[in-house]
């Protein structure tokens, strides 16, 4: 067992046990295909805000695969109760987006792409992501309209970047100001069984750069956000190129 997977999966609590035998007594009801996909499998989500754009926007409805990463407390209903600690718990990677509950908020649903690993040491210089003192790599794009992902008038422009993680995985953010209040920080240190997350949209997300809103932890992931199944523009008309794989 490697460093990382004892840091964010602890050995079997009693309470642990508890959770596994509730769950094994209520499989007749689970494998029930509307609670099987809605419940168990999936749960889909639909996107309010822009902090994700342009992977997601206002308007996409996505799934998040829950047996990704394991079962925890949010994962399956009114299970915050009984569970403790993670069933099947399985490792998230770089560049993966998130569904999770904050500390400081466990009512809301907030998705978020993971950029940080216990251990790792992050930090953003200049509106650059840097990773264990090494700058994540990143290639400039043709900059495009900013629409309403920067919150500004439909003629501005958005700088656009293709950032690439030392996994490969590889995705593209959105750059609205220059030197903005998030693109200048501390270091941060993610903690054992924590995860860092930031949004794409990196001038117009709350996310682990603001103490407010802190590291994730691993209980407190719901699914990984795997497909859009459905999305509308601003006036209610289906975007069908939007449909399908997220990047």
């Amino acid at each position: 067992m490697t460093v990382l997977q004892e840091s964010i999966r602890p050995a079997a609590r009693s309470s642990d046990w508890k959770a596994i035998v509730v769950l094994i007594l209520m499989i007749p009801v689970l494998w029930s295909p509307v609670i099987l996909f809605r419940f168990v499998l999936y749960q889909p989500f639909n996107i309010p805000s822009g902090s994700m754009t342009p992977a997601l926007m206002v308007g996409d409805y996505v799934f998040a695969a829950k047996y990704t990463y394991g079962y925890g407390r949010y994962s399956l209903p009114f299970a915050s109760s009984w569970i403790s600690g993670r069933i099947l718990a399985a490792d998230p990677e770089y560049g993966d987006i998130v569904v999770f509950r904050t500390v400081k908020d466990g009512s809301a649903d907030y998705v978020k792409r993971l950029v940080g690993l216990p251990g790792d040491r992050i930090q953003m210089r200049q509106g650059r992501l840097i990773l264990n003192g090494r700058p994540v790599t990143r290639v400039a794009l043709e900059a495009t309209l900013a629409g309403e992902a920067c919150g500004v008038d439909d003629g501005a422009v958005v700088k656009r970047w293709r950032e690439t993680l030392p996994s490969g995985a590889s995705y593209v953010t959105y750059d609205c100001l220059d030197n903005g209040y998030l693109d200048n920080t501390d270091a941060f240190t993610v903690p054992p069984g924590h995860f860092f997350v930031l949004g794409d949209n990196r001038d117009n997300s709350t996310d682990s750069r603001m103490p407010t809103f802190g590291f994730v932890p691993m209980d407190n992931l719901i699914g990984k956000v795997t497909r859009i199944f459905w999305s509308l523009d601003e006036d209610g008309e289906p975007r069908f190129e939007r449909i399908g794989k997220v990047e």
